[in-house]
């Protein structure tokens, strides 16, 4: 096994859409789809229309849990629910269609108890085999303190494992005190690892290689947004412009993005491919409206376009 992601808070996402968003009066929806969500599951549904198998690991209860397992299997993907008590969460999505807004509603999720969390870590070290890389990604639920991710991050790297980050706060900071292999935060989320009040474009690389220098992590991916991303190892500092694309909805990119970089990392590609690939699959993602991550075709030619501005 390759690749393994782990949600800790995942959900089911529940869209639909609507002519005009009007307060005070009932509003006539179409019929809504159900999609499986958090970050790590949509990077194993990501990874899945790449063509590479992963499998999914994530806590599941209740009626909505058992629906989320049926909703992957349905997409293919292999997963390890480990069973709690609390109902797995919904988030609720609905699309203005005159304005073609979106608005989302997330829920909290149920706790997750210390004997739960204990069951999660005791379930990871008896994966066998055990996988190459690890994809920690999403928010936190009620009932864990972020400093549990440091014991997910340890069990994973005592049995070899590299562990891509992509979260935010005081989970992310746990993580890379711990020390993973690869980061892809935002300019702000760099910033508060690095204790800065701001950073740009041109102080990012210089913050990045402090982390880097510290043995916290091999590679950071910053997130740009539209502008593409800004690759930084020991040795290498580059920018990978997004490509210029038709936005649709920009739900899902960040997932894609990491998809996207793990897919070549799992083949064996260099970091530099690594994020063309990611910056094509994010951008790919806007493409789509609601929530939908993106499509293959795209993904693959814009992936071909990026390779071919550097030659």
């Amino acid at each position: 096994m390759k690749v393994l992601t782990i949600t800790l808070n995942p959900t089911v996402d529940k869209s639909t859409s609507i002519d005009k968003l009007i307060p005070e009066k009932k509003l006539r929806c179409e019929q809504p789809k159900c999609e499986p969500g958090g970050g790590g599951i949509n990077v194993s549904r990501g990874l899945t229309r790449l063509g590479l198998e992963s499998i999914a690991m994530f806590p599941s209860g209740g009626r909505t849990g058992k629906l989320l397992e049926q909703l992957l299997e349905k997409e293919g993907i292999k997963s390890y629910p480990i069973e709690v008590a609390g109902e797995t969460r919904e988030n609720f999505i609905v699309v203005e269609t005159v304005s073609n807004q979106q608005f989302r509603f997330g829920m909290p999720g149920s706790e997750i108890t210390t004997e739960e969390q204990l069951k999660i870590t005791t379930f990871l070290k008896e994966i066998s085999p055990f996988p190459d890389f690890i994809v920690i990604s999403g928010s936190l639920p009620p009932g864990v303190n972020p400093e549990y991710l440091r014991d997910i991050v340890k069990i994973a790297k005592e049995k070899g494992a590299k562990i891509i980050a992509d979260t935010s706060g005081e989970a992310l900071a746990q993580m890379v005190d711990e020390g993973v292999f690869l980061l892809k935060p935002n300019l702000g989320e760099l910033a508060n690892l690095t204790g800065l009040e701001s950073l740009d474009n041109d102080t990012a690389d210089d913050a990045a290689q402090s982390l880097i220098s510290k043995g916290k992590t091999e590679a950071i991916v910053v997130s740009l947004g539209p502008q593409g991303a800004y690759l930084v190892t020991k040795d290498t500092t580059q920018l990978v412009p997004a490509p210029t694309v038709k936005k649709l909805s920009t739900v899902g990119a960040g997932d894609s993005m990491v998809a996207g970089m793990v897919s070549v990392l799992a083949r064996g590609g260099d970091f530099l491919e690594m994020v063309k690939m990611g910056v094509a699959c994010g951008s790919a993602a806007t493409m789509n409206s609601g929530t939908q991550l993106f499509k293959r075709e795209d993904a693959e030619r814009l992936f071909q376009f990026l390779n071919r501005g550097d030659k």
